[in-house]
C-alpha cells in the first residue's frame, strides 16, 4: 500500500469543494467539469484506496480532460515547440505519488450507489481532440522489440477539420479518437494495480471501437467504482504493435449509469453496430478463450440461445480480433454485428 500524505488529502478535498457546490451540474447540457490537475490525476495506477477527485450520481454527465502520456521534455526533444506543450501537462509534473505504471489518468470519479455486483455503464457521448498533435514512439515493450532496436519518437500533426493525422509526406491516417484507458478500481485484494495491463476492471483496454456513441460496461468491484480515464488516442491499429498509438490529449463528455445487480465477469461494450465482449490475459490463447466464452454467455443470457446455438452463431457471425499485444496482459475482443437480429 502507498498511503497518501496529509497535504495531498487536503488538496483533494479543497479541489472538490467547487464541484460539490454546483448542485445544478451533472446534466447533458451542464455537465460536471473535471480538469487534470496535480490533485485530480492518478498517475500510473488503478487502486481501491485512491481518494476520489469527483463524486457523481447514476445518470450524471461529466466533461473530462485527459492528458497525453508523455513529459514536456520528451515531447520537446522530439521536436514539439515548447509553447505547444499543455500547461496542464507541465502542472502535473509536480505529482510525486506515481506508478507502478506510466499513464496519467484523470480521476477517480466516485459514482454514488455503485457497489460490488453491479455494472457501471460509461457512455461516451462525445470525444474530441484537445491539442493539434500526437506522437508515436517505439517502446522497449513493443511486440518486435527483440528485432527492431530503434527507439524513435515521431510528432504527428492532427488536422481536426479533416480528421487526419499527417504521419509523413503522402501518408495521412484517418482519426477515430478514443480513450485507451478507462476503468474502475480492481478488487481490493489486487492492491495498487499497474495502469498498463487491462483486466476485469477494464483499464488500459486500448479498444479502438470505444469511440463517441459507444458504451463500456464494467463490473464494479468496490463501493463507488472509482472510475479513471486517460491514455487518449487519436488513432490506433489493432495490436498497437510498437506499444503506442497516436497518443494525444482528449476531451470527452461521459454519462455514468449504474445497473444494479446485473453481473458480468469481464468488460463488455456496445457500439451503434456491434456487441463486443473482451478478454485479457498474459497468454493470447487464454484471452481469446475469455472473449469467446463471454460472447457465448451474452447470447445465452440476453438472446436466450442454447450454448450450442450461441457457439454456432459465434462461428458464423462473430469476428475475433486482437486488441493489443503489448501491455503485459494482451487483449482480444469478439464483435457481434447487431444486424443479425432481425425483427420477426
Amino acid at each position: 500500500m502507498f498511503p497518501l500524505s496529509r497535504s495531498r488529502l487536503t488538496a483533494l478535498f479543497l479541489a472538490m469543494l467547487p464541484l460539490a457546490a454546483a448542485a445544478q451540474q451533472g446534466t447533458s447540457a451542464s455537465p460536471y467539469i473535471l480538469e487534470p490537475t496535480p490533485t485530480t490525476v492518478a498517475w500510473g495506477h488503478y487502486w481501491s484506496e485512491m481518494p476520489p477527485a469527483l463524486r457523481v450520481k447514476s445518470g450524471d454527465y461529466v466533461q473530462v480532460h485527459t492528458l497525453i502520456t508523455s513529459s514536456p521534455e520528451r515531447l520537446e526533444a522530439a521536436g514539439l515547440p515548447a509553447a505547444q506543450v499543455e500547461k496542464e501537462l507541465r502542472d502535473v509534473q509536480v505529482v510525486k505519488d506515481k506508478g507502478p505504471g506510466g499513464h496519467i489518468l484523470t480521476g477517480p470519479i466516485y459514482i454514488d450507489g455503485a457497489e460490488p455486483g453491479d455494472v457501471l455503464e460509461v457512455r461516451f457521448e462525445t470525444i474530441e481532440l484537445a491539442i493539434p498533435y500526437g506522437y508515436n514512439a517505439i517502446g522497449q515493450a513493443g511486440f518486435l522489440s527483440d528485432e527492431i532496436f530503434d527507439r524513435k519518437m515521431k510528432i504527428i500533426p492532427l488536422d481536426k477539420e479533416k480528421m487526419l493525422g499527417h504521419f509523413a509526406d503522402g501518408i495521412a491516417v484517418p482519426l477515430r479518437p478514443f480513450f485507451g484507458s478507462a476503468g474502475v478500481a480492481p478488487p481490493k485484494e489486487a492492491g495498487r494495480w499497474n495502469s498498463a495491463p487491462p483486466w476485469v476492471h477494464a483499464g488500459n483496454l486500448d479498444n479502438k471501437e470505444l469511440v463517441a456513441g459507444s458504451s463500456l460496461f464494467i463490473p464494479v468491484h468496490i463501493k463507488g467504482a472509482l472510475f479513471e480515464i486517460g491514455d487518449g488516442h487519436a488513432a490506433q491499429g489493432n495490436g498497437e504493435v510498437d506499444i503506442t498509438a497516436i497518443e494525444t490529449s482528449l476531451r470527452g463528455k461521459l454519462q455514468f449509469i449504474v445497473h444494479k445487480g446485473k453481473k458480468i465477469g469481464w468488460p463488455r461494450a456496445e457500439t451503434a453496430t456491434h456487441i463486443i465482449t473482451m478478454g485479457c490475459d498474459r497468454d493470447l490463447n487464454a484471452a481469446t478463450h475469455i472473449a469467446v466464452r463471454e460472447m457465448i454467455r451474452y447470447l445465452m443470457e440476453e438472446k436466450h440461445l442454447s450454448q450450442a446455438d450461441a457457439y454456432m452463431l459465434c462461428s458464423v457471425a462473430v469476428d475475433v480480433n486482437i486488441t493489443q499485444l503489448v501491455d503485459g496482459n494482451v487483449g482480444v475482443h469478439a464483435m457481434l454485428p447487431k444486424v443479425v437480429f432481425v425483427k420477426q
